[in-house]
């Protein structure tokens, strides 16, 4: 006789309906290939140089491995102040950040869900330009929140935004804007004006703005993209979100930062308590001298990639079936291919059959569904034969 069947215990809706990654159904099928090139993260395949990784090994014989403060270590929250200052200081605000508005948190990622964590109440609307890296709609469905992509036209000088369309966008359950710039994947970058005006009208709505600046420093026409934190006021609804990921090569550390208003700060550093406990302190301890130090090593990645933009561009743009606008930021080419409209099968076929991991634009959000992402930060040989793969299936 059957055993009687029993009820199971329910998830909640929002995590029973939440999706895997699209870039994570690609990725899955080329698990346990070695003879793949790896272009679909956004990572180099620099590992973190020396200076951090002593710096990291001397704290953990140093002992630091307990307990540390919930918004991260004193020394660390000065440093990326200092740093903050240096990048994005004015002749009239020179000091716009100090270091009691800085939380450490255990990744970009970590920081975003933090931050919807305190937003995001069931019904609330995200609006975020898009293509758009894709966590972040995700973290608003896990709470219960609506995304609302507004997205970005794509002309022949680059992707472009319109303000009026993300503006009227808007409504009233609109809690949170988020913008990422410069873009994931698009390499599209805001201006000074265009920033200001977002600020502004944030400001009049009572719309907390959420600014993700995790690729700043790739930028490859001035020193450093524009940031909010320029142009914004101490106690401004205002969440910036920043990474040691990308500048420094520590994808693996998952170590970010918010740089928020007092206020909003200490009530992250209350939602820490429940989610980590804080950052490990050995691990900060490194980002001291990461950032500390780390400049020389910072614009060798941004040349590095530079040089990788310039090389991805010249082969791809010899296709008549892609088109491609080079990109003015970030690491990453994002094209269209003629005749693709499935870009996750059409990845798949990519990966089957040359070897090489893209990431398909159907995971970025309204506006990339006919396009595909490559991170060209890894190294000119290995983006060269990648090119040579990728031409006889562009043609």
């Amino acid at each position: 006789m059957d055993a009687p069947s029993r009820p199971h215990a329910r998830l909640r809706p929002e995590m029973d309906a939440l999706e895997e990654s699209k870039i994570v159904e690609v990725w899955q099928l080329g698990l346990g290939r070695q003879d793949l090139i790896r272009l679909w993260v956004g990572e180099s395949d620099v590992v973190t140089p020396p200076f951090i990784r002593q710096a990291a090994a001397a704290a953990l014989e140093a002992g630091h491995t307990f307990y540390s403060y919930k918004r991260g270590e004193p020394e660390l929250r000065e440093t990326l102040a200092a740093y903050i200052n240096r990048l994005h200081g004015t002749p009239a605000r020179p000091r716009p950040v100090a270091s009691d508005r800085i939380t450490v948190t255990s990744a970009g990622m970590n920081g975003l869900m933090l931050v919807m964590e305190c937003l995001i109440e069931a019904g609330d609307e995200l609006v975020a330009v898009t293509p758009v890296w894709p966590n972040i709609f995700a973290a608003a469905r896990i709470l219960g929140g609506v995304p609302k992509p507004v997205t970005l036209d794509l002309t022949d000088r680059g992707w472009s935004l319109d303000l009026d369309k993300l503006f009227a966008a808007c409504g009233p359950r609109t809690k949170a804007m988020f913008v990422n710039s410069p873009g994931n994947p698009s390499g599209w970058m805001l201006t000074e004006a265009q920033q200001r005006a977002i600020l502004e009208f944030c400001r009049r709505r009572g719309i907390w703005l959420i600014a993700d600046e995790v690729y700043d420093r790739f930028v490859y026409d001035r020193a450093v993209a524009p940031s909010f934190l320029s142009i914004a006021e101490p106690d401004d609804d205002l969440i910036v979100v920043n990474s040691f990921s990308k500048a420094w090569a520590m994808t693996g550390w998952r170590m970010g930062w918010l740089v928020t208003s007092h206020r909003f700060g200490e009530v992250i550093g209350k939602t820490v308590e429940f989610n980590t406990s804080g950052t490990p302190p050995f691990l900060q301890h490194a980002g001291v001298v990461a950032v500390r130090d780390g400049e020389p090593f910072v614009k060798e990645m941004v040349e590095r990639c530079r040089v990788g933009r310039d090389l991805v561009h010249q082969a791809l743009s010899a296709s008549p079936r892609v088109r491609m606008v080079r990109p003015e930021a970030s690491i990453y080419a994002f094209f269209k291919v003629d005749g693709v409209t499935d870009t996750v099968q059409f990845c798949k076929d990519i990966l089957t059959r040359a070897g090489v991991g893209l990431a398909p634009g159907e995971a970025f959000g309204p506006g990339g569904e006919s396009c595909v992402r490559l991170c060209f930060a890894t190294s000119a040989p290995k983006l060269s034969e990648a090119m040579e793969r990728l031409m006889p299936m562009l043609r």
